[in-house]
C-alpha cells in the first residue's frame, strides 16, 4: 500500500509539472506576441510628444501587427526617438518614404504605432533607418475645444428659450408682427402700394418716351449709348488683333 506521504509527493510533483507547462506556454505566448522568436530589424522615428506611448507597444503595418516598441529615449526638451523591433518578413513592403504615426487600439484602448503605406517607386528601408513620423492628435485640446463648445450651445440654446418665452408671453415686436392683424394689414397695404407705384413710375416713363417733345432728347440719349457700345466693341478687336 502507498503511504500518505507517496500521494502527498505525487500530488506535489503534478502541482509543479502543470505549473511549469503553464509557465512554459506563457513564455512561448508573450516571446511570440512581442517577436522574440521571429527574426527582426530595427527602424527609429522621432516626435515631439508620444501621446502615452509605452515599451512593448504594437506597431501595425496596413492594420497588421508587425513589430514592437523596443525602446523609448528623451533626446531633448522636445525631442523623444521611439525604436521599434519589425518583423524581416515585412520588411521589402516598408518603403523609405513611410510614416509612422501614434495611434490607438480603439477609442480608449492602448496606445500603438501605424506605419502608413509607401509609394510603389521607393526604396526599401534598411536596418537601423530613421523614417519619418506624424504627431499624434492630442485628446486633451479636443475635449477642451468639445467642452468650449458645449458650452457655448447651450448659452444660445438658453437664449432662444428665453426668446421664445417672451414670444409666447405676448412681449417684443415680433409677437405684435404675429398677433396684430391691423399692423399685419398696414403691412400688406404699404407693399400694395409700393407695387403700384412702381407700376405708375414705369407708366410716366413709357409716356415721356412717346412725347415728341422728348423724342429729341430719348433719341439723343440711344444714340450716346450705341456709340459707347460701338466703341467698346472696337476697342475689343484692336486688342484681340494686337
Amino acid at each position: 500500500m502507498n503511504s500518505p506521504t507517496s500521494h502527498y509527493k505525487i500530488r506535489l510533483g503534478l502541482f509543479i509539472a502543470g505549473g511549469l507547462a503553464l509557465f512554459v506556454a506563457g513564455i512561448f505566448i508573450i516571446g511570440k506576441q512581442k517577436n522574440m522568436f521571429n527574426p527582426v530589424f530595427k527602424l527609429t522615428a522621432t516626435f515631439h510628444n508620444v501621446g502615452g506611448l509605452q515599451v512593448g507597444s504594437n506597431v501595425r503595418f496596413s492594420g497588421i501587427n508587425v513589430g514592437t516598441v523596443d525602446n523609448i529615449t528623451i533626446i531633448n526638451d522636445s525631442t523623444v526617438r521611439v525604436a521599434m523591433l519589425i518583423k524581416k518578413s515585412v520588411r521589402p513592403f516598408i518603403k523609405t518614404d513611410c510614416q509612422v504615426g501614434i495611434g490607438s487600439a480603439g477609442i480608449i484602448g492602448d496606445r500603438l504605432l501605424n506605419i502608413t503605406q509607401g509609394s510603389n517607386g521607393a526604396a526599401m528601408v534598411q536596418d537601423g533607418q530613421e523614417i519619418g513620423s506624424l504627431e499624434p492628435v492630442e485628446t486633451d485640446a479636443i475635449i477642451a475645444k468639445l467642452k468650449v463648445t458645449a458650452e457655448n450651445a447651450a448659452v444660445i440654446s438658453g437664449q432662444l428659450a428665453d426668446m421664445m418665452t417672451k414670444i409666447n408671453n405676448g412681449h417684443g415686436t415680433l409677437w405684435k408682427l404675429i398677433e396684430d392683424s391691423t399692423m399685419a394689414n398696414n403691412i400688406g397695404q404699404t407693399i400694395v402700394s409700393l407695387k403700384k407705384g412702381s407700376k405708375g413710375l414705369n407708366e410716366d416713363i413709357h409716356a415721356a418716351q412717346s412725347n415728341f417733345l422728348l423724342w429729341g432728347f430719348f433719341k439723343k440719349k440711344e444714340k450716346a449709348e450705341q456709340k459707347a457700345k460701338d466703341s467698346l466693341e472696337k476697342k475689343k478687336a484692336d486688342e484681340l488683333k494686337k
